[in-house]
């Protein structure tokens, strides 16, 4: 895991984008457990879109969501569930699309919701009528 430590001298950590460790060292030791903590971390890193959704939405109460989310953002952190907003490449995203190809019915049918005339469709439709 990638995390950046700042030293102790340089101003407070969650200005400056400190690590993880140190973020999670400041949190209060009684009160609600963080749901990084309790849960399983792999939730945080996984590849299924579903599972990245799931993490964000067990962010949304997390006290220490926005240092979370600031720490990331000065890290640059490459992937994962931060403050609860995707990751990917160093950028939030707003949701993880499945790996692979998008299956073409669905490209069809998002076509015909936009009004995007389909060539294959409209050619089959003339020949038929003739």
């Amino acid at each position: 895991m990638y995390t950046a430590t700042v030293p102790p001298s340089c101003g407070s950590f969650l200005e400056l984008g400190g690590g993880v460790a140190e973020l999670l060292d400041a949190t209060p030791q009684v009160g609600p457990e963080l749901p990084c903590q309790v849960n399983d971390p792999d939730l945080w890193f996984a590849e299924a879109p579903a599972d990245l959704e799931r993490a964000k939405v067990l962010c949304t109460d997390c006290p220490v969501r926005a240092q979370c989310l600031a720490g990331a953002l000065a890290r640059h952190e490459p992937w994962g569930v931060w403050g609860g907003e995707i990751f990917e490449r160093g950028l939030v995203i707003p949701r993880k699309r499945p790996r692979g190809r998008p299956r073409k019915d669905d490209q069809r049918r998002r076509e015909a919701v936009a009004g995007v005339p389909n060539t294959k469709t409209d050619k089959a439709a003339k020949e038929t009528a003739a």
